[in-house]
């Protein structure tokens, strides 16, 4: 084990809510130290989200600010600003989710951050990018999604366009410009120079949207809402089961099919015209989903899992948080962990992702306090006097 991989890198986020803070979670995740800069009043407004929220505290804030350090500094004040130059003077990353022109207003625009720091990398989220029409527009996450292609697809056919139950387009803006943070600092190896990283929601969505494009310019095919399955690749669905459940399953490649056909004790299936092939499989997919749906209606959930995971099927149920905690492979992966937190005691939240053979990420601490950092960067990093720090904070500015 050869430590944290990104140990040696600083980052300095200035952005809230998540489109930003994500990559500052996923950076953090992988040993990088975040400093976290947030207002002196309230500070991410994450603080406060999530449904339940025991002891005051949100259970959403806990994760997205996991492995950070959090400063408050009031970034509309000349003092401010300045307190952030000099952080990014020694960070390797600014990481940020203004509407464009807001740094430039606080006269921390690219050119001049080079000026200061030329190794820098500026990685900025957000709607629509920092350029084109509509980049001077607020952008959320769910404007992204239903611009980027991703909420049109989505849902039942008999009804208006769905979302996930996440924020899926913040998320996805944020992991795009957690790769291109990586891709510029591997690049400034290289050329010794720091570079504009610009991720756009729209765009994030877009890039996930497979042939949707070419579809249309070529085929003039439209996508439309399917709900639980995918227009010609079957079967691929969810089925019911004898004792009320219901089991999704995976079996639209031809040497599955034969598989799960076997399965059934119906082999002769792999071999009939109207499911041989792919193609003929996706044609007949309404009579195909009836014929397993009415073979699994016959089994116990349980059963019929076990013996479709021995016939080397895909098959599995649709989780809920309950089933996530009980389910003995996550545990065995460690994919959920307990970490303290001084309001939760032990606090579950989902493990770092992706897994390294030999330096993995870890989460270290639960998200910060407000301002609990202050004095480790603004007298442990920057060399402010405890009376400069004490004048700044009588004075609203951290």
């Amino acid at each position: 084990m050869r430590g944290l991989p990104l140990g040696d890198i600083r980052v300095v986020e200035l952005g809230q809510l998540l489109a930003g803070p994500f990559c500052g979670q996923l950076l953090g995740d992988f040993g990088a130290e975040v400093i976290k800069v947030e207002d002196p009043g309230k500070g991410d407004p994450m603080r406060q989200w999530g449904r339940e929220k025991p002891h005051g505290k949100s259970l959403w804030w806990p994760v997205v600010a996991r492995n950070k350090k959090s400063v408050t500094c009031d970034l509309r004040t000349t003092e401010g600003q300045d307190l952030v130059r000099r952080l990014v003077e020694q960070a390797d990353v600014l990481l940020e989710n203004f509407r464009p022109g807001t740094l430039e207003r606080w006269g921390m625009s690219p050119e001049r951050l080079h000026e200061l720091n030329p190794r820098l990398v500026i990685t900025r989220v957000t709607g629509f990018g920092q350029t084109g029409p509509y980049a001077p527009r607020a952008g959320y996450g769910s404007i992204g999604e239903a611009m980027g292609g991703i909420r049109y697809v989505t849902g039942d056919p008999g009804q208006p366009p769905s979302r996930a139950g996440i924020s899926l387009g913040d998320s996805l803006a944020a992991t795009y410009a957690c790769v291109g943070t990586l891709v510029a600092l591997h690049e400034r190896e290289n050329s010794g120079q720091g570079q504009v990283v610009d991720s756009a929601i729209y765009e994030a969505v877009l890039a996930m949207m497979e042939s949707l494009l070419p579809e249309w310019q070529q085929a003039g095919y439209q996508r439309e809402r399917t709900g639980p399955v995918l227009p010609n690749v079957a079967p691929s669905n969810v089925y019911p089961t004898k004792d009320g459940d219901s089991i999704l399953i995976a079996a639209n490649q031809d040497s599955v099919f034969a598989r799960l056909a076997a399965a059934m004790g119906r082999p002769e299936l792999a071999g009939d015209e109207r499911y041989a092939t792919h193609g003929a499989r996706g044609a007949n997919m309404g009579e195909l989903d009836h014929l397993i749906g009415g073979w699994t209606a016959q089994l116990p959930a349980d059963e019929l899992l076990d013996h479709l995971h021995a016939s080397g099927v895909p098959a599995g149920r649709i989780y809920r948080a309950p089933d996530m905690f009980a389910d003995p492979h996550f545990a065995a992966r460690e994919a959920i962990i307990k970490v303290q937190h001084p309001d939760f005691g032990e606090l579950a939240m989902q493990n770092v992702a992706p897994k390294l053979s030999a330096t993995p990420g870890a989460v270290r601490t639960a998200g910060p306090a407000l301002g609990e950092h202050n004095q480790e960067i603004y007298h442990g990093l920057l060399g402010l006097t405890p009376e400069e720090i004490d004048r700044l904070s009588a004075g609203g500015i951290i």
